[in-house]
């Protein structure tokens, strides 16, 4: 009687034992683990670039290149809380790779655990998060003191008084110990603490220059402050971080950084603008616009930050605008 086959096999070949049988079986193993060199290939490319990627985003980090003792600090705080994350996710990537393969389901290690109870195992689950809720307590405690925004920088020289005003979609620099004003740049002299005083025209903005300082808020009616310190001349750029409307993307400005002869030479390049910053030149100036290039005002009207801020608390308003008509109280019930 003629032999049965199976996919094109005699039954003799698949018997158990079988020598042809064990030969085909090695040829399937054979081919299900060869990977093509074309594959290695292509994955030692796609790693590569990854890999140059990841330094390219380094290289333009600016917060990873400070220029000052400020973003110095926090580009510190950054790697600490890096530092402090990398205990939790390095633990538990390398443990669920470690038990995928341990307990896989072929060829792995029986799952049966040989106990119900250990106090040692239940200490150590919970001593391990403890103590790292306590070192992010005790980081965020020093660090929030130590970069404390309103803490003066410690230092011989006098701090640079520089007033901010955020609008739509631009930023506005008043120098009150200078008398002069200028759009979408501010210099600074290096070397010497930057005081900020910082609002908003408009709605909710966010001040930051990465290289020099962190970032704060400027709020309508309200005033925060910032410090910074540029260890050195240069060019910085600074931005609103906070969405703000149509022309969030474009409302950045200039930093400049300069010895202090260069910026006594700045401050009278400004002097000699022929613009001054009065009421009605303001209220220009407050209308949405986008994209405005750096503008110089030789002269500002004395107590122009204050009413900005003022206009939003009560009856107060800026120089030469009416002042709004005050809402009826409400009926007591």
């Amino acid at each position: 009687m003629p032999q049965q086959t199976i996919s094109g096999l005699p039954n003799a070949v698949l018997a158990p034992g079988s020598p042809r049988l064990q030969s085909v079986s090695r040829e399937k193993r054979g081919n299900i683990k060869h990977v093509s060199p074309s594959r290695w290939r292509l994955l030692g490319r796609t790693g590569s670039i990854a890999v140059a990627g990841l330094v390219a985003a380094c290289d333009r980090a600016v917060i990873l290149h400070p220029k000052g003792p400020i973003a110095d600090a926090e580009r510190g705080l950054l790697f600490d809380a890096f530092s402090v994350m990398m205990l939790v996710i390095v633990p538990v990537i390398v443990m669920a790779f470690l038990f995928a393969w341990r307990y896989r389901a072929r060829g792995g290690a029986a799952y049966a655990p040989k106990w119900d109870e250990s106090t040692k195992l239940d200490a150590i689950v919970w001593a391990i998060p403890a103590l790292i809720v306590l070192a992010v307590a005790v980081l965020v405690w020093r660090s929030t003191h130590r970069l404390d925004p309103y803490k003066p920088i410690a230092s011989t020289v006098a701090p640079l008084e520089v007033q901010v005003v955020a609008q739509d979609w631009k930023w506005l620099f008043i120098y009150p110990e200078q008398g002069i004003a200028v759009v979408n740049q501010m210099a600074i002299p290096s070397g010497r603490p930057v005081s900020l005083r910082i609002t908003s025209d408009t709605v909710m903005n966010s001040f930051y220059v990465p290289a020099l300082a962190g970032q704060i808020y400027a709020m309508a009616g309200m005033q925060t402050r910032l410090q910074m310190l540029a260890d050195q001349p240069g060019r910085f750029v600074g931005r609103n971080s906070q969405y703000s409307g149509g022309g969030f993307s474009d409302q950045h400005f200039e930093v400049l950084a300069m010895n202090q002869a260069d910026f006594d030479g700045w401050i009278a390049r400004a002097r000699q603008a022929t613009a001054r910053l009065d009421a009605p030149a303001y209220a220009r100036l407050a209308e949405r616009s986008r994209r405005n290039p750096v503008t110089f005002y030789a002269a500002v009207e004395p107590g122009l930050f204050e009413s900005i801020i003022g206009r939003y608390n009560g009856p107060h308003h800026v120089h030469g605008a009416a002042t709004p008509a005050a809402a009826p109280a409400p009926a007591r019930r």
